[in-house]
């Protein structure tokens, strides 16, 4: 027991417990911020982290699951071809990945490698999502069919890649695929995409996890403290989510996923970096981290005015329908022009 109880148990236990609450707060797979972040404490090789990650995801996707399921509100025809082709790929992918490789230290350079642009790959779609989903808000929701005619090649191909990119990173169940369902199937609604995503998940990270397990073994001094931690943060920050800032979270995400793709690729050494294990460049990790948090807000706020929204603030829906009003900088404006041609009282 004493084995079990150490300094690195309560680091990944705090881990897990930050990471259910973002997870909690916006729907996002926990893999894309999880990996890194138990890579970066140090305590265990990248298939390692892997492979504990995704045995938790797979106990907490469950329970999600079954809560959506209940409520009816998974698409279940979209959810069984997505299965069809996540599965099969995310059993196949770790075992490319060590078939290419010659020894550990290799493994873990080419996961490393892998899971940095796999980071960098759901920080863009997870901006993408972002602005998807702005453009459906400010049209006034979604339209079309909650239950559309299914198109199975596209699909399957969908989670095909979803499966490898889970498989070999435990990144992207929750980012890729969203974004993915949104421009294949854009009729469904967000409940119905985050439950059909998230029913589409089980059996994709139970695979991966499965096949990771097989391949490297499970590290259980790393799973038990990471479920003690992310389960109940996960509930807590589905509590307080309707409570929270959820635009400003998820920019953040985007900041978040970017550098820690970043610092990964140095990590690992990647040949435009040139970095390595032992000669990284955490200047520079801060510079695209500082650089993102300046451009980010400014970058949202153009893309707010380009739907008729003020950069920044929060209109009133009366303020948004009435016609002398036009957004500003910070909020929405009165048109004194219109204000002035209106026939007095």
């Amino acid at each position: 027991m004493s084995d079990l109880i150490t300094t690195t148990f309560f680091a990944i236990l705090a881990a897990g417990f930050f990471v259910g609450v973002v997870v909690g707060l916006t729907g996002m797979g926990g893999g894309a911020l999880m990996t890194p972040a138990l890579i970066f404490l140090g305590v265990g090789d990248a298939a390692t982290v892997v492979t504990a990650d995704l045995t938790a995801a797979a106990v907490y996707k469950t329970g999600g699951a079954i809560v959506h399921h209940r409520e009816g509100s998974p698409n279940l025809s979209l959810a069984k071809w997505l299965i069809l082709g996540s599965v099969p790929m995310a059993l196949l992918g770790p075992y490319l990945v060590a078939a290419v490789t010659d020894n550990p230290e290799e493994l873990d350079l080419v996961l490393k490698l892998c899971i940095g642009f796999a980071l960098l790959l759901a920080a863009l779609t997870y901006a993408l999502r972002l602005y998807v989903n702005l453009r459906r808000v400010r049209a006034g929701g979604p339209s079309g069919d909650e239950n559309p005619k299914i198109r199975p090649v596209p699909t399957l191909l969908v989670g095909a890649l979803g499966g490898l990119l889970v498989g070999v990173t435990s990144v992207g169940s929750g980012s890729v695929i969203m974004i993915a369902l949104l421009m294949l199937y854009p009729g469904l609604s967000a409940v119905r995409l985050v439950g059909t995503d998230l029913v589409q998940a089980v059996p994709l990270v139970m695979a991966a996890a499965i096949s990771n397990i097989a391949l490297h073994g499970l590290e259980w001094t790393i799973l038990i403290p990471l479920l003690i931690g992310s389960v109940p943060g996960t509930m807590i920050g589905s509590k307080i989510a309707p409570r929270v800032p959820q635009s400003i979270i998820r920019r953040g995400i985007v900041v978040v996923l970017t550098m820690s793709g970043f610092a990964l690729l140095d990590k690992a050494g990647w040949a435009p970096l040139g970095a390595g294990e032992d000669d990284t460049h955490p200047v520079l990790i801060a510079v695209i981290g500082i650089a993102m948090i300046v451009l980010v807000p400014l970058i949202w706020g153009l893309l707010r005015r380009g739907q008729g929204l003020p950069m920044f603030g929060a209109p009133t829906v009366a303020q948004l329908e009435d016609p002398a009003y036009r957004p500003g900088i910070v909020r929405m404006r009165r048109n004194d022009t219109s204000q002035a041609e209106r026939p007095s009282a």
